[in-house]
């Protein structure tokens, strides 16, 4: 598969690359980063997968890169792609870190690599998303003059003629989601388009086709719609590719669940009804909508609404004949539309046809359940049985070297739990490596479980004011400079009340993706951040800003339909706990302790108020497991102390 002799060179230059060019040119290089970087290559050279638990300040996107450029140098196999170019592909979960490959890792290796003479031509890479993500000349024009002379938000409205100049629609802030919708490139461009010509959707088109592009960068789902195609003998989305790196590899079964499976909702209804009127067949768009609203009716009188937000399909006379009629429905217009309207238009009538039939046939191989959208009409939800084993025939079958890298990757019991979710079970190619984070939490990092806490009724107003207590105590000690983790909006809330007029320090909400209020809290020198949801990972708050970190519950995963039938495949609640609960809330703990130590020079409090990871706690033991080695504490008395050591005067001014 390779030559021994191309192997060692190829380490070697890993080693020149780490230990000589990136000190060169002012970046400080870790020896977890170069034993990783060397992991990585000897994954590709042997066509295996890698498992890489790689730890806060590693480094390791500079590591898989190096990897793969060498790669491309060294692999005996790459004679097989196109024109010898091995291309890559990297697959992450966030646009952020996208960016920073396209526009910083890249172009810095380039440069320091061509001046060493290890690669001849420059490091081409271009960023690859769904159509719904950039601009439509003609649709834009369509939207600019529609209005012109009418009254709309400001805000809204310079985003939208800001787009004249940014194709990018992730580029722009402030566009409304119906502006979005409207300007966006359609599934299906006209062949007589007038602005084809100078179309920059067509020029962005050609551009990632350029056979010089060594980097296609992408997100999970876009990964896994090429893989689709692939497997149904479609267009691939992305270029053929003989290496691929998934970054955030610890979101990929969330992103599987969500290609793997399929819904339809009100809103599809009345998307796939607006195309049908746009192609002249209004009588068989009313028709679908009446049959869906009818449906929607008998579900609403049937279903409770109590619990979760989850309810099984309702499988009275009523609904299941209203069903059925609306199945019929769809599949009649799907008839009478074939080869009259565009083949996606009655592609997209099949996929809603199909997903009320697995409702109608109580199919066995979908978990089905209904969801509310916020008009109270039901979202129709089927997810995949068999989301690992698709995983599995979609990537890893392939034959194709595989990188798999997070910083939480890994919980208690090893990399069983990811291994489980990828669909890589107990297969002979895959290699797991950790590279623990440099920093040194030993000195570094105080973890404070209070032995004052007290169980008590979930959600009561009794546990809202304990938990409010400990949190105004740590803020005041540390000063501010605190965020504060919470699982539940609702205890956010309850908690936030409890505090806004007893807090000496300015005190700040994130309600689901307010990027204005993390960059208030950035600007302050010692404010409060109530966070939730996306928080506890992904955010970067490097220095004395986060001193503090208040984990206010262990993460545990709220049940849904999706982790019950997980659990009907282990004999015991207890074996399901020990095996699925439990390493899935270590990984997530994992993910918010990260938002501590940023720096090698970053000094925190990391303080957990749930009485179950106390000493004599249910998950005491697991969460030290989860966790790096860190001094302990159990006063406030401590905690106070360990500030005042570590913090000089500027600090609390």
């Amino acid at each position: 598969m390779f030559y021994s002799k191309r192997s060692k060179r190829a380490h070697e230059d890993i080693e020149y690359i780490f230990r000589t060019l990136f000190p060169e040119n002012g970046f400080v290089v870790r020896e977890e980063q170069i034993l990783l970087s060397h992991q990585m290559l000897d994954a590709l050279l042997y066509k295996q997968i890698a498992l890489c638990d790689a730890g806060v300040g590693i480094g390791k996107t500079y590591a898989y890169l190096v990897a793969c450029v060498i790669m491309r140098k060294y692999a005996a196999y790459r004679i097989i792609s196109p024109n010898g170019k091995w291309p890559v592909v990297i697959s992450t979960s966030s646009v952020a870190l996208q960016k920073a490959i396209i526009g910083e890792y890249i172009p810095f290796l380039s440069k320091i690599l061509l001046r060493a003479g290890i690669i001849q031509t420059p490091l081409k890479g271009c960023i690859r998303k769904g159509k719904e993500r950039y601009v439509c000349d003609k649709r834009l024009e369509h939207r600019i003059l529609a209005i012109q002379d009418k009254p709309k938000n400001t805000r809204q409205k310079e985003a939208l003629l800001s787009l004249r100049t940014h194709f990018d629609l992730d580029d722009v802030y402030g566009l409304s989601g119906f502006d979005r919708r409207l300007v966006s490139v359609p599934r299906s461009c006209e062949r007589e388009c007038r602005k084809l010509s100078g179309c920059r959707y067509q020029r962005y088109v050609q551009r990632a086709k350029d056979p010089d592009v060594f980097i296609q960068i992408c997100n999970h789902n876009y990964l896994l719609a090429d893989s689709s195609h692939r497997i149904k003998a479609y267009q691939p989305l992305l270029n053929d590719y003989q290496a691929l790196v998934i970054d955030e590899a610890h979101k990929l079964p969330e992103a599987a669940q969500q290609m793997f499976g399929q819904s339809l909702s009100m809103d599809d209804i009345i998307e796939i009804s607006s195309l049908l009127e746009g192609e002249h067949c209004r009588v068989d768009a009313l028709k679908i909508r009446e049959a869906f609203r009818n449906l929607s009716d008998c579900i609403q009188k049937e279903c409770s609404g109590e619990g979760e937000g989850y309810d099984d399909f309702p499988q009275t006379t009523d609904s299941m004949l209203a069903l059925k009629m609306t199945i019929q429905q769809l599949r009649k217009t799907q008839c009478r539309t074939k080869g009259a309207v565009p083949r996606w238009i009655t592609n997209r009538l099949g996929e809603a046809g199909e997903v009320l039939a697995f409702f109608f046939l109580h199919t066995k191989g979908h978990i089905l359940y209904l969801q509310q959208d916020k008009n109270g009409y039901p979202i129709f939800c089927a997810v995949s049985r068999e989301t690992p084993e698709r995983l599995g025939l979609h990537l890893w079958k392939r034959d194709i070297p595989s990188i798999l890298t997070s910083g939480t990757l890994m919980a208690g019991n090893g990399f069983k739990r990811i291994r489980q979710e990828m669909g890589l079970g107990d297969m002979q190619c895959v290699r797991e490596y950790v590279a623990k984070s440099p920093f040194l939490y030993r000195e570094n990092c105080l973890l404070y479980l209070p032995r004052t806490l007290k169980r008590m009724k979930k959600g009561s107003p009794e546990e809202v004011k304990m938990i409010a207590g400990h949190i105004k105590d740590l803020i005041c000690v540390t000063h501010g400079h605190t965020l504060v983790l919470f699982t539940s909006y609702t205890m956010m809330g309850n908690v936030y009340q409890e505090l806004r007029d007893k807090i000496p320090f300015p005190l700040l909400e994130v309600w689901r993706h307010s990027q204005e209020e993390i960059s208030h809290f950035k600007q302050q020198r010692n404010a409060v951040l109530f966070a939730a949801g996306s928080c506890w990972e992904g955010v970067d708050f490097p220095g004395d800003m986060v001193s503090s970190l208040i984990i206010v519950k262990l993460p545990f995963a709220v049940p849904d339909p999706v982790s019950e039938a997980e659990r009907e495949q282990y004999d015991s609640l207890n074996e399901y706990i020990r095996n699925v609960i439990v390493p899935d809330m270590q990984k997530r703990l994992r993910q918010g302790f990260g938002r501590a130590i940023r720096t090698e020079q970053d000094t925190c409090v990391v303080s957990v108020l749930d009485y179950r990871a106390v000493p004599g706690g249910a998950y005491y033991e697991d969460v030290l497991r989860a966790l790096p080695v860190c001094k302990m504490a159990d006063s406030i008395g401590a905690v106070e102390r360990f500030i005042r050591e570590r913090k000089n005067v500027e600090y609390y001014m």
